[in-house]
């Protein structure tokens, strides 16, 4: 009888996942196996809604966002019963495995499964890249480029009115977008959860800074610190400066994913197939010193991915 290996795209879309589907289908057809592709994460899984993924359906995927399983979160499944209800589910579609392509809450998912028996391989892709055991997740890339080419044309205008502008970037719990952002983005000040923010010496420094004849000043303002607004109001209250704000939102989220994001993706999948076909299990899939490597899911949960403050200095140090 013919294995069957589901495919899962659960919590927040990234660009590349489609990338990533691609890769898992064609890599596992090439094995003999007969790939199932879950519609709506989690939630798609306990209401029985799949479809047969064939080489021809994974064709013409690899340049778009989105993910064409589509996607969702699932509270259910968070709890014993909706746990449960998945197990069985799995069960009964006579899957192998599953391989499951997210973020930190696709990990535990696939941690849970695992202790209920299920085989289970993570690929971490998350616009964040917060997941501890990769270097970077597929879609962080274009969720960069698309940050940076969005401040870069706010500062034109920031530029022509003498604005300070506080730019919302996503990450509830991190910055690691927030400061890669603000560093490609020339940005003057990063805001993010892992460092508190000296707001008596930020202000100081704008007002030196315009007063050293800057035409513009960017804050990246990652959204995990509070409501960006507020702090902006704080801002022009205690510099005098015209202080504006702009969130960027979900267009961090959407687009055609950069040749970096589609090549980690292919690669990723490329290699979770892999694995799962040489009987290992219970892995997240990631990239580590440029090469791609795997480590135990529940080591992934277990451990925090480490914030480079010295990159926050270097942003400093350039943004006189």
């Amino acid at each position: 009888m013919t294995k069957r290996v589901g495919i899962i795209t659960s919590g927040g879309d990234a660009p590349g996942m489609n990338a990533a589907i691609r890769a898992v289908t064609r890599r596992g057809i090439f094995w003999g196996y007969q790939m199932i592709g879950i519609k709506r994460g989690f939630k798609g899984l306990l209401d029985d809604e799949f479809m047969t993924l064939t080489l021809r359906s994974v064709s013409g995927i690899i340049n778009t966002g989105g993910t064409m399983l589509r996607t969702g979160r699932c509270a259910e499944v968070k709890t014993k019963t909706g746990m449960g209800r998945a197990v069985k589910a799995i069960k009964d579609l006579r899957l192998d495995g599953v391989i499951i392509i997210g973020g930190d809450g696709s990990l535990a998912a696939g941690n849970s499964l695992s202790k209920h028996g299920i085989k289970v391989i993570n690929i971490a892709a998350s616009i964040d890249n917060d997941i501890y055991g990769t270097d970077e997740t597929i879609g962080y890339d274009t969720a960069l480029n698309t940050s940076v080419e969005a401040i870069d044309k706010i500062r034109d205008t920031a530029k022509s009115h003498d604005r300070v502008f506080v730019v919302e970037i996503m990450g509830r719990e991190h910055g690691f977008l927030t400061v890669d952002v603000g560093l490609a983005a020339g940005c003057e000040y990063i805001v993010v959860p892992e460092m508190k923010v000296d707001m008596q010496k930020l202000t100081a420094e704008l007002k030196e800074g315009k007063d050293r004849g800057k035409t513009s000043e960017i804050i990246a303002f990652a959204e995990g610190c509070g409501c960006s607004a507020a702090f902006a109001k704080k801002v022009e209250k205690l510099t005098g400066l015209d202080v504006r704000v702009s969130n960027l939102g979900y267009i961090q989220r959407g687009g055609r994913p950069t040749a970096r994001t589609r090549i980690l993706a292919s690669k990723f999948g490329h290699a979770a197939m892999d694995l799962f076909h040489k009987g290992k299990a219970n892995l997240l899939v990631g990239i580590t010193d440029g090469n791609v490597s795997a480590i135990p899911i529940c080591k992934a949960i277990k451990c925090e991915k480490k914030f480079d403050v010295k990159t926050v200095k270097m942003l400093r140090d350039l943004s006189v």
